[in-house]
């Protein structure tokens, strides 16, 4: 409902737009079809995305709206470079700027979340130093831009080409120097950029509806972020200047104990045998589509008396939401679905915690100082008296991190497809119901 009256307020704003400006037939007509183009293209993109597939989606889309912003941005000065004013030049050559930084950096978080570049954060020798120099650049480059640029469309370009491929470099080298594990975090950020973009053109294009709607999407993506970095233990700045999980001291880690398996039968038992149950979800269940076997699962175990409860860490899935938005869809009641900081403190007394397809979220070496994922809060799992963990092998995370709650005397390992599995699950708890 919420994009239905965003999409309805902007068609307003726009078709009012073009009726008080009162271009001709001729103009109307091309916008008319170019719209038409994009309707096509977003409702064959739109038909083909799966849920598990939205969050590289959502990066993609960002990365057009970046690079909507530079080639704008270039092509409104360039018109008027023979009688623009200040405020034209510092709007245009910032939305070339947050533009570019969008486009690239958005490419480079999707190829990431749709598994086409590695997940490892990119350390590049001195690269704070590189990001300094490079935001220099960009700052005497403007300055020149403004001063030299009115009358001479020569400079114009020379400046604007140069902050387009600083702006391009500076999009790859902060994204890429990003781990895996805070990607969803990349996601609103970029989300925020975007919305500074669309800002810039507001203001350079004299759009009053523009600046409006880039402010809304900055601000509340801004402030997403933050709400993201407080519970991840991150630094705003941290994230915007490339730098989490960027350095880790320690990488190799030598596992103690040894995996024990389980199978369904044994798990389904446990479950209904159980008091109190926690079930820790991730990008995994997105994948399987396990949702739906999951509810059913957990109404049948709350039918029996037993208490069972969601623990959804900030960052499950690889955007903000991905897991909460899913159980709803599989009509799993609201108020037993909880953020961590509601439910970590009751892992202790959990009879049965069941993880599917999470494993950076329940990581306890992220409670190692020098670890890649030191600093992350994480769901405190293997504080509970069984664990079962869903996977289907003994990969490492989308951090690329060991997990040791594996290889812990209380954790069983229950190996295969997440869907399937939970099936199985669903079937035996309900033998056992009946």
């Amino acid at each position: 409902m919420g994009n239905m009256l965003g999409m309805l307020g902007v068609g307003s704003g726009v078709l009012a737009s073009l009726l008080a400006v009162g271009f001709s037939p001729e103009v109307l007509t091309q916008f008319a079809g170019l719209a038409a183009l994009g309707g096509i293209a977003g409702l064959v993109i739109g038909k083909r995305i799966t849920p598990t597939d939205l969050p590289q989606t959502v990066a993609a889309l960002h990365s057009v709206v970046g690079l909507a912003a530079v080639l704008t941005s270039i092509g409104s000065v360039m018109a008027h470079i023979d009688d623009i004013s200040t405020l034209h030049l510092v709007t245009g050559y910032l939305g070339v700027l947050i533009g570019g930084i969008t486009f690239t950096g958005s490419i480079v978080a999707f190829l990431k979340l749709a598994g086409k570049m590695s997940s490892k954060p990119l350390v590049l020798p001195g690269k704070h130093l590189l990001n300094s120099g490079m935001l220099a650049a960009n700052i005497g480059t403007m300055g020149a831009f403004v001063t030299l640029a009115p009358g001479s469309p020569m400079i114009a370009a020379m400046a604007l080409s140069a902050n387009t491929i600083l702006s391009f470099a500076k999009g790859y080298t902060t994204t890429a120097a990003i781990g895996g594990a805070d990607m969803p975090v990349v996601i609103t950020v970029l989300n925020a950029y975007s919305g500074f973009a669309l800002v810039a053109e507001g203001f350079m294009l004299d759009n009053p509806l523009l600046t409006t709607v880039g402010a809304l999407i900055g601000v509340s993506g801004s402030i997403l972020s933050y709400i993201m970095c407080v519970a991840m233990n991150r630094s705003l700045t941290n994230v915007l200047f490339g730098g989490i999980a960027s350095t880790p001291t320690q990488t190799d880690y030598k596992m103690e104990g040894v995996v024990t398996q389980t199978n369904v039968e044994d798990t389904a038992e446990a479950l209904v045998n159980a008091e109190n149950v926690i079930i820790v979800v991730g990008y995994g269940m997105a994948v399987a589509k396990a949702q739906y076997a999951i509810s059913e699962i957990t109404g049948m175990l709350r039918s029996k008396g037993i208490n069972v409860r969601f623990a959804i860490h900030p960052v499950a899935g690889r955007m903000p939401g991905q897991c909460n938005v899913l159980l709803a869809e599989a009509s799993v009641p609201y108020d037993i679905v909880l953020e961590m900081d509601e439910i970590n403190d009751d892992f202790g007394e959990t009879d049965v915690t069941l993880v599917i397809g999470a494993n950076d979220t329940v990581n306890p070496i992220a409670l190692e100082p020098g670890s890649p994922i030191a600093g992350m809060p994480v769901l405190q799992a293997w504080k509970s008296k069984q664990v079962i963990v869903m996977k289907r092998g003994m990969a490492s995370g989308y951090a690329d991190v060991p997990n040791p709650m594996f290889y812990m005397p209380g954790t069983r390992m229950l190996f295969g497809d997440a869907k399937v599995t939970c099936d199985a699950i669903k079937a035996a708890v309900e033998t056992r119901a009946a």
